[in-house]
């Protein structure tokens, strides 16, 4: 009998502990943040065209670059603006004051201007 018990503590213990770790990955897999459910990675994948221009002021901007970050600002430039200040973004050596320059670049006319991204504005 004392055995049975201890074996249900143990089940109550195991089944407690599996509830709390599904609910966490749940949780983290309907989570959507500024980029919806894409996850801000992916996002800065897809821009990598962007990455030499977002790092030097003087450098092409890539078409390609363009028209992704033309996508997003019309989608999502919340997503945009999480992407510019990451740390994925920092990791790869992006400056934001300088990537938040590349829609301008890009001549993308329905850019938001003025709005805040951080502590950098959209010019």
């Amino acid at each position: 009998m004392v055995m049975m018990i201890s074996n249900m503590k143990i089940y109550i213990v195991g089944l407690f502990l599996f509830l709390v770790a599904s609910k966490g990955f749940i949780n983290e897999a309907d989570a959507a943040g500024e980029c919806g459910k894409t996850p801000i990675s992916s996002v800065a994948s897809s821009l990598s065209p962007c990455l030499a221009a977002a790092k030097n002021s003087r450098a092409a901007v890539p078409p390609v670059c363009c028209s992704k970050v033309g996508a997003l600002i019309k989608t999502s430039p919340k997503c945009l603006c999480a992407v510019l200040l990451s740390p994925l973004a920092k990791q790869a050596g992006i400056n934001p004051a300088i990537a938040v320059t590349i829609p301008k670049r890009c001549n993308i006319s329905k850019r938001p201007v003025g709005k805040k991204c951080g502590k950098y504005t959209l010019p």
